[in-house]
């Protein structure tokens, strides 16, 4: 047999998926459990649930400068520390290295990246919430970008497909705008939390107090992984698999079957494409350890390398056919860049409740849904279109407060025995409406350490989020005032996009191929045995976490896929 013949042979599966984060441990649990042998390519290193996460059980004493980072190691993380929690030695190691990674910003982009098995799914905010077709149908009903190719009643269902596996906690509401879920018994509202859900139930009829829905198994055991266990030390990794993720939950399933070959330290560079077909043939990669090049192939491909990933993928993507980069014959890809604006919100004090108390450290916060522009008069915005939610939450001043340079013998011994005052805040995250104008750009004069092409960024929020955040301030000063707060204050700290860690829009879905990238499948206009079900797919933000949505969108694409190869449409 020819070498070359015998090489493509070896190299060929039935499905590639590109990325194992939430997405792409999704991809591979589905895609594998129905009968397909995949490849799972990830192009940083291996990780192992348990075996691999050094820092589960360490306290901050045990750690390098109590968990601070140097500035020797700033240099290399720079980026990726400006969140001011990513880098710290308990979980540096799953971001980045800008040196080897960099990116260049037009405007400030915080883009912070984890390149290993698994991805982000590891460090998440675990917060999930159900999109409602007030999100689906936003951009048909106010006139920005395209419409949605969906609604939610396509998505209903694999909403509870993934949240039954998955495991999401939560409490019922009854909210058209935010859809009741498939959860497990929510996580408890503390005494001061249950006191201002019930003081904003009887001061605004428009809006209420919950417990946040989030990705935590709070019985003993759920699908073969054990309970939370309230350390709050989740973006350590998690060796019970209490929270989700790829490592703990997708990636297991997709190695049960037999069906899986996941390869590490695989830089997927391109997709091949075929002129003759009008179909993708495959993916060539770069081994990240020694710069050798390697090529798979496979009828049917998933990017889920982030939003980013996998549209710098498309980018670099060039033929005769695709002069501007893969499937990018709408002339949209690397553009509608949008993520969440938060950190604005209020604060303040509460007095009583010196008799209570909570028990564990509970991952988890409040969540007040949104509340501004359901469709009535009395819920338009005041100067902005769409709307926000608050997360936050109610705790009692911790025992650094004793650390007073004066306090000593036997007042500090009280002080440290003594819990302080309840003090509570709420930190709004808003909606960003997706600009064209918002993009991201392949760089070929700046370079990665294998000698790729990097991105620019191009983003920046606009008049409607500026607005919003006024109202953001002003209503969370509100609730809290009206739950009998004191010193209540409100906050404005500098917030970049690319911060909120939800990028989203660079590929989105739509129903004209002249104006989007994907269809109503996720699949590439132009070729459709390509599959696009990270965040790059979105073609609206809404204002909840979307990790949920792109579950539920990949596990419904995966259905999809299958059933066109056994149709042999694809």
């Amino acid at each position: 047999m020819n070498l070359n013949l015998r090489s493509k042979k070896e190299n060929t599966y039935d499905a590639i998926v590109v990325g194992s984060g939430i997405s792409g441990g999704w991809a591979a649990k589905e895609l594998c459990e129905k009968g397909l042998k995949t490849l799972v390519l990830e192009r940083g290193r291996n990780v192992e649930h348990v075996k691999d996460y050094p820092t589960m059980y360490q306290d901050d004493w045990d750690l390098p400068n109590r968990n601070k980072i140097t500035e020797k190691e700033r240099e290399r993380q720079g980026k990726q520390s400006r969140t001011g929690y990513t880098t710290t030695p308990s979980r540096k190691h799953w971001f980045v290295d800008d040196v080897d990674n960099p990116y260049t910003e037009v405007k400030r982009f915080d883009w912070m990246r984890g390149y290993h098995v698994g991805g982000r799914s590891i460090v998440w905010g675990r917060q999930s919430y159900r999109w409602s077709d007030l999100d689906f149908e936003a951009n048909k009903r106010d006139g920005n970008a395209v419409d949605w190719p969906i609604r939610y009643k396509d998505v209903a269902s694999w909403y509870d497909y993934v949240e039954k596996y998955a495991g999401i906690s939560g409490q019922k509401e009854g909210l058209p705008h935010l859809p009741d879920g498939q959860f497990l018994p929510p996580m408890e509202l503390n005494a001061v939390e249950k006191h201002v859900r019930e003081r904003i139930a009887k001061n605004f009829d428009d809006r209420i107090l919950t417990i946040g829905r989030t990705a935590h198994i709070t019985t003993q055991t759920h699908n073969g992984r054990g309970g939370c266990q309230f350390r709050n030390r989740c973006m350590r990794g998690c060796p019970y698999g209490g929270y989700f993720s790829s490592n703990a939950s997708t990636l297991p399933a997709a190695v049960k079957t037999g069906n899986m070959t996941l390869r590490p330290f695989s830089i997927v560079n391109t997709i091949i494409y075929d002129e003759k077909t009008g179909k993708a043939t495959g993916v060539r990669v770069i081994d990240a350890e020694t710069n050798e090049t390697y090529e798979y192939f496979a009828k049917v491909i998933f990017l889920n390398a982030s939003a980013l990933g996998s549209t710098f993928i498309m980018m670099n993507s060039k033929s005769k056919r695709f002069e501007n980069g893969f499937g990018n014959d709408s002339g949209e890809l690397g553009h509608n860049v949008m993520d969440h604006h938060f950190q604005t919100g209020a604060s303040g004090e509460i007095d009583g409740f010196n008799d209570k108390y909570y028990k564990g450290r509970r991952p988890n916060g409040i969540y007040i849904p949104r509340f501004r522009n359901l469709g009535t008069q009395k819920t338009k915005g005041k100067n902005f279109l769409r709307g926000y939610g608050y997360q936050g939450g109610a705790s009692r001043s911790n025992w650094t407060r004793s650390v007073k340079e004066l306090s000593f013998g036997k007042d500090l011994k009280i002080d440290m025995l003594a819990p302080g005052p309840w003090r509570m805040g709420i930190n709004a995250f808003g909606e960003c409406l997706p600009y064209h104008e918002n993009k991201v750009m392949l760089n070929e004069e700046v370079r990665d350490k294998w000698n790729q092409p990097t991105l620019t960024m191009d983003v920046e929020w606009k008049e409607n989020e500026w607005e919003m955040r006024k109202d953001m301030r002003e209503q969370g000063v509100a609730m809290l005032e009206a739950a009998g707060f004191k010193n209540v204050e409100s906050f404005e700290r500098p917030c970049y996009p690319g911060l909120g860690i939800h990028e989203m829009g660079t590929a989105r879905m739509g129903r004209d191929p002249k104006t989007s990238v994907l269809n109503g499948f996720n699949q590439v206009h132009a070729a459709k045995n390509v599959f696009v079900t990270d965040g790059a797919c979105m073609t609206s933000a809404a204002c909840v976490n979307p990790s949920l949505t792109y579950m539920a969108l990949t596990a419904r694409a995966a259905d999809h896929a299958v059933k066109e190869l056994n149709k042999q449409n694809l």
